[in-house]
């Protein structure tokens, strides 16, 4: 029960700080965790941080989740409060993880959701139209799972073998659910083959139905249940899409891989970050730079991309407000994970004995606010 009274309690939480010349960036240099060392970034551009994320660590286990939200930040502040508790739960009522926990988990945060949409509709029926991408990475002993649902991505670092000893070589560990990617999209429409609209390209992208990228997220409610789109409140709130049955998931991808010794560490990131680094520029920013801030360090990489497409200074990007920045770029969030412990010996004792605790991302960095999240809306339905 340690991990769900480190989750509810918000004065426990270990924060980070600012970073100086950003207002609209939060960031945890480098912290412990059972295999080494781990360090965290988020950069606002919303008018509400619709990205929000968490680190759990124990003596005998990690626990990483980033949740790149969309169509408000409800969802995601959601799933940040309560997947990782049903992660725990489940993992302790069948022994540790599995590929079975973490789906009954994911299952859980929809069902939990779903709930809360229904009985808030009245008050807020645009909470039927608010999701969230979902990735989730736990390492348990020397294994390593990965879960996701849309298009946030987690990469493994690890050292080339044979004569390039002195390089990195970026392994991908997560799958897109996007329908920009031609296998997903074909993935969909063969799943609707009485709906020749099921896929449309409409402002620049691939959109299922012409609204959202994602085939796969939790929340969406409006495209996973038929009977929202026909409720009368719903419909006088917005556009109500016809649906014969759903047409998005919340199955996770899960991806189990035993760590090795070569392996040197993980990064978890939104979308934000890959619209703006590809896949090796960020696995070599890691390899080559100190630890301490590198994930504050990839956040402004990315920023740097972003002034330079747009012919600016980075410090111009710094100076635009929350709301307009997001004509620039996305909300970004970066956890990088170290993995030290995998490379030695892996029967040695436990390493990290003081790695314990939760770090939570703040809900907003502008206002620097740690809490929130749905007890809000839950007390305008009480």
């Amino acid at each position: 029960m340690m991990m769900l009274r480190s989750l509810s309690r918000p004065l426990e939480r270990c924060l980070g700080v600012r970073a100086g010349g950003d207002a609209l960036m939060w960031h945890a240099d480098l912290k412990p965790h059972a295999s080494g060392d781990f360090s965290i970034a988020v950069v606002q551009a919303n008018n509400c941080l619709e990205d929000q994320s968490q680190v759990f660590t124990s003596p005998f286990a990690t626990y990483v989740g980033v949740y790149d939200g969309h169509g408000g930040p409800e969802a995601s502040r959601f799933v940040n409060k309560h997947l990782f508790p049903f992660l725990h739960k489940f993992a302790t009522e069948q022994g540790g993880l599995s590929a079975d926990v973490i789906k009954k988990a994911f299952n859980a945060t929809e069902e939990e959701f779903l709930r809360l949409v229904k009985r808030s509709l009245s008050v807020r029926p645009q909470i039927a139209s608010v999701g969230s991408c979902c990735l989730v990475g736990a390492i348990s002993i020397d294994v390593l799972y990965v879960a996701n649902l849309g298009d946030s991505r987690a990469f493994l670092g690890r050292k080339a073998s044979g004569d390039k000893e002195n390089t990195v070589v970026a392994e991908r560990l997560s799958t897109d659910h996007n329908v920009g990617v031609e296998e997903v999209r074909k993935e969909v429409e063969e799943l609707h083959l009485d709906d020749s609209h099921i896929v449309v390209y409409t402002r620049g992208v691939w959109r299922i139905k012409g609204i959202i990228q994602v085939s796969r997220s939790i929340g969406d409610v409006y495209l996973k249940k038929p009977e929202f789109y026909r409720d009368p409140i719903f419909q006088q709130f917005g556009n109500p899409v016809p649906l014969k049955r759903p047409v998005i998931t919340a199955e996770p991808s899960i991806l189990i891989r035993k760590l090795k010794p070569q392996d040197q560490f993980l990064i978890f990131a939104s979308d934000g970050l890959w619209e703006q680094l590809s896949d090796e520029a960020a696995v070599n920013i890691v390899f080559k730079n100190p630890r301490a801030g590198i994930a504050r360090r990839l956040v402004r990489a990315a920023l740097q991309e972003v002034a330079k497409k747009r012919e600016m200074r980075y410090s111009d990007i710094k100076k635009i407000k929350k709301g307009i920045r997001r004509h620039f770029h996305d909300d970004i969030t970066v956890i990088v994970i170290y993995l030290d412990k995998h490379r030695g010996s892996f029967c040695n004792k436990i390493t990290k004995q003081n790695a314990m605790g939760c770090t939570v991302a703040p809900v907003d960095i502008y206002s620097f606010n740690a809490d929130g999240g749905d007890e809000d809306l839950l007390q305008k339905i009480t």
